[in-house]
């Protein structure tokens, strides 16, 4: 559900206000990530059978080989040498909780990774076309949420968006940061939101975020390209690519160093620190699954053992996905 709101300027013209407005205060016996789903609904509306965010996108399927340093890092099952490679669910999307947006709108991107390991168990990755977060914590998000479903284009000035902006020059940055289309959901870097713990079988313990480094390098289109370009052609793209051979992504682990913050996802490190290459991803298959009505549910805080969340808000994120897969089904 919250890989991120991504199209900010789209859902400022999409908003309900009314609506919104009536989102803005929270009953106070809802959790924060019921308020966040409450809120990403009061943005977007409710679409029956489509995630609360990142509602459109595609499924395909491939499988994971650990590279020979990965198992210094962590002693999670799919992180070591394997008989034979990993299974992979793979979801590209896009950034807004419109299952019809057009994949030429400037937003971010998402995808997330399921890993089906050899005896049943599975752990998920689910990152971000950004390096970064807007905000520090779920509550902050929730309330950057709210600001921007009390700020349609009728909204007097200054909006609540202009002011939570003037108040958090992270989320402005974030906000006003380019994010062009591009050739293809592989030709995109994706940056992991939050930090996890990984152990190895020593018992040492390295802090890190995932990084996906796309094989084909990151590409976008030119601007005079967009105009000539489908409503859809991420996918149609995406699709035509794979049946032409596999699309591979490296994964990374960014490490942290002293003083970095484990638990700010709004503070993106810098590119300077250590990564280490934990394998290769590779899409090889497409599927017939519906991006609006699949079952499949990508879950941040789904790790195995070797693997922790070292960051609060993983939990929140954790807890909003299925409340938000819940409501595809069942609307509230």
């Amino acid at each position: 559900m919250w890989k991120l709101l991504a199209a900010v300027p789209l859902a400022l013209s999409l908003v309900n206000p009314t609506f919104a407005v009536a989102q803005e205060a929270p009953a106070s016996q809802k959790s924060v990530p019921e308020q966040i789903v409450d809120a990403f609904n009061g943005v977007f509306g409710v679409h029956p059978g489509a995630r609360a965010n990142h509602a459109k996108g595609v499924i395909l399927e491939g499988t994971f080989t650990p590279s020979a340093s990965a198992v210094s890092v962590s002693k999670a099952a799919h992180l070591q040498k394997q008989k034979s490679p990993v299974p992979v669910t793979v979801r590209f999307s896009d950034g807004s909780g419109l299952p019809t947006v057009p994949d030429t709108d400037e937003m971010n991107r998402g995808m997330a990774v399921k890993f089906t390991l050899p005896d049943g168990s599975k752990t998920d990755i689910v990152v971000l076309s950004f390096n970064g977060f807007p905000v520090a914590t779920a509550e902050e998000f929730r309330d950057f949420l709210l600001a921007i479903g009390a700020s349609g284009p009728n909204a007097p000035k200054p909006t609540a968006f202009d002011k939570f902006l003037s108040s958090h020059p992270t989320a402005k940055a974030f906000v006003e940061a380019p994010k062009p289309p591009p050739v293809s959901y592989a030709t995109l870097a994706y940056f992991g939101i939050n930090t996890f713990k990984f152990t190895n079988g020593n018992a040492i313990a390295t802090f890190g975020r995932y990084q996906l480094q796309p094989v084909a390098g990151q590409k976008f289109l030119a601007k005079e390209q967009v105009s000539k370009t489908g409503p859809d052609y991420l996918v149609d793209e995406i699709g035509e690519r794979v049946r032409r051979g596999a699309v591979k992504f490296k994964l990374l682990l960014q490490v942290a160093e002293p003083g970095d913050k484990i638990d700010d996802p709004s503070i993106a490190w810098p590119d300077s620190r250590r990564k280490i290459e934990l394998g290769t991803i590779a899409i090889t298959k497409t599927t017939t699954q519906s991006h609006t009505a699949d079952t499949l549910l990508f879950l941040p805080g789904a790790v195995v053992p070797g693997i922790e969340a070292a960051d609060p808000m993983i939990a929140v994120r954790s807890a909003a996905y299925p409340i938000s897969f819940a409501r595809r089904f069942k609307p509230q």
